[in-house]
């Protein structure tokens, strides 16, 4: 009896360690997506403003990878 209820309590944690890593790229794959999405919007409304701001592989890149320091650093870098 004791040896079910330690070896169910080992399955317990080894789902949970499981779980856990496999969920950490997705978050971050998430975070990617949405910061891409949210960087190419950011960046086509600072080119209707008017900055003279490229969009492409780079800057999107950029944009996703660092947010929103990212993209004040492509809208500094245009205006050089």
């Amino acid at each position: 009896m004791a040896e079910s209820i330690v070896a169910f309590i080992i399955g317990i944690v080894v789902v949970y360690a499981v779980f856990k890593i496999l969920t950490l790229p997705v978050k971050c794959l998430w975070k990617f997506v949405t910061n891409s999405v949210i960087g190419w919007i950011a960046l086509h409304i600072a080119g209707f403003i008017g900055l003279p701001v490229t969009i492409n592989l780079l800057t999107s890149f950029i944009a996703g990878v660092f947010g929103i320091p990212g993209l004040i650093a492509i809208i500094v870098y245009s205006w050089l």
